[in-house]
C-alpha cells in the first residue's frame, strides 16, 4: 500500500511520470492527498496545479491522457514515479516529453506488444495486422513457421540485412499468434523463468 508523506512537504510532492514501455522521463508535476487518490481511482494522472490552484488532469484539454499502469514511491515516502502510456504528446509544445524530443520512439517489444493489442481492440483500416487477425488462428500459426523456415534459410547465408529482416518477421508474427491466443510475452518468461529454477 502507498502512503506518500504529505505532510513532510506541506501538502504537495513531486510525481515524476515515466513512459511505461519506453522508460523516458515525460513531464514532472506535484500531487496533493486529493490528486493522488483521483489518479489511483480514475487511471489518468491527475495533479495538483500550483498556478491554477486546482486538480488539473493532464489531458482534459488536449485529450492527450497519461494512463497509469504502475505507481511507484520513494524511500522517504515524498516522492512518486508514475509509470504511464501517453495517449499523445505529453508536452503543451507537441513534444513526446516536456524534456524535448528523445529522439527515438520505443521499438522494444513491449511497445509493439502494445501496438498489436491496440490493433485487437481498435481495428484501423488497411492494418496488416487487421488482415491477417481475420483470417483466423490457423493462418496467424502458418505465417508463424513459414517466417521460421525463412529465417532457417537466411541464417544459413551470410547476409546479416536479410537474416535481422527475418528475425523480424519472425518475432513480429510470433507476437501476433501470442496476442490472438490470449497471452503476451511475459507470460513465456514466466515460464522460461519458472525453468531457470
Amino acid at each position: 500500500m502507498i502512503k506518500p508523506d504529505f505532510e513532510k512537504t506541506e501538502g504537495l510532492i513531486p510525481a515524476v511520470v515515466q513512459d511505461y514501455y519506453s522508460k523516458n522521463v515525460l513531464m514532472l508535476g506535484y500531487m496533493n492527498a486529493e490528486a493522488f487518490e483521483k489518479t489511483k481511482e480514475e487511471g489518468k494522472v491527475t495533479f495538483y496545479s500550483r498556478s491554477k490552484k486546482r486538480l488539473w488532469t493532464k489531458g482534459e484539454s488536449s485529450g492527450n491522457y497519461l494512463l497509469v499502469k504502475d505507481i511507484k514511491i520513494d524511500c522517504d515516502k515524498d516522492t512518486l514515479l508514475i509509470q504511464a502510456i501517453p495517449e499523445g504528446p505529453t508536452c503543451h509544445l507537441n513534444n513526446d516529453t516536456c524534456f524535448g524530443k528523445y529522439g527515438n520512439k520505443s521499438a522494444d517489444l513491449e511497445f509493439l506488444e502494445s501496438t498489436i493489442k491496440e490493433r485487437i481492440k481498435n481495428p484501423k483500416e488497411g492494418s496488416y495486422t487487421n488482415e491477417l487477425l481475420k483470417k483466423g488462428i490457423n493462418k496467424v500459426a502458418q505465417k508463424v513457421g513459414e517466417e521460421a523456415v525463412e529465417l532457417v534459410i537466411e541464417a544459413k547465408d551470410n547476409s546479416k540485412e536479410l537474416f535481422l529482416n527475418e528475425s523480424a518477421d519472425l518475432m513480429y508474427h510470433y507476437l501476433v499468434l501470442l496476442a490472438a491466443k490470449g497471452y503476451e510475452l511475459n507470460d513465456v518468461i514466466n515460464v522460461l523463468k519458472e525453468r531457470h529454477k
